[in-house]
């Protein structure tokens, strides 16, 4: 009995494997919202991390210790940041900006899981506004493979990046409103 008890386990260690060595090798994740201001207006608040800070969902959590380095914006700002198990630590880093269409940013994760992503923004001129688009790309190891069939890294990051482009979208036309008073 505990020898076909052993060999079920043993098959289901096997299927689990086999799913998580089918998963994609790199990990991209994409999305877009418009925004009803010129990509003058946006650039700015994608460019500087401190800036980026006032929007970006992983960091609302008021526990996340921030640090800044290198320039207040453009290639070389960076921030550090360390938080809770959901947020963990590492670094983010401009390494690429041209005014006012594209920020390319290195992700360092240290924790929870150990990473390097490449994240880019790009800001389209669009009639009345713009197309902002959050794209982030990384290798997708055996560990982070394994950990995506039971938590959809699509999914779950995907909806922060909605609600940081909302957040984002909300500042600007916030501000743009403002302005006009």
């Amino acid at each position: 009995m505990l020898e076909i008890i052993g060999a079920g386990v043993a098959l289901i260690i096997a299927v689990i494997l086999v799913l998580a060595a089918r998963q994609p090798d790199v990990c991209h994740i994409a999305r877009s919202i418009f925004v009803a201001a010129p990509p003058e207006r946006v650039f700015p608040l994608v460019d500087d991390p401190r800036a980026t800070n006032e929007w970006s969902p992983f960091v609302k959590d008021e526990s996340v210790k921030l640090s800044y380095a290198g320039p207040e914006r453009g290639v070389g700002a960076a921030c550090d940041f360390e938080g809770d198990a959901k947020v963990g630590a590492g670094r983010v880093e401009i390494v690429e900006s041209v005014a006012p269409s594209k920020v390319v940013v290195a992700l360092r994760l240290d924790r929870p899981m150990k990473c390097s992503n490449r994240v880019e923004f790009t800001i389209a001129p669009q009639d009345g506004g713009s197309l902002v688009t959050w794209d982030m790309k990384g290798r997708q190891p055996f560990i982070g493979k394994l950990f995506s069939l039971v938590m959809k890294p699509e999914k779950m990051v995907g909806g922060a990046f909605e609600q940081g482009l909302s957040d984002l979208k909300r500042l600007v036309e916030t501000a743009r409103e403002e302005a006009a008073e």
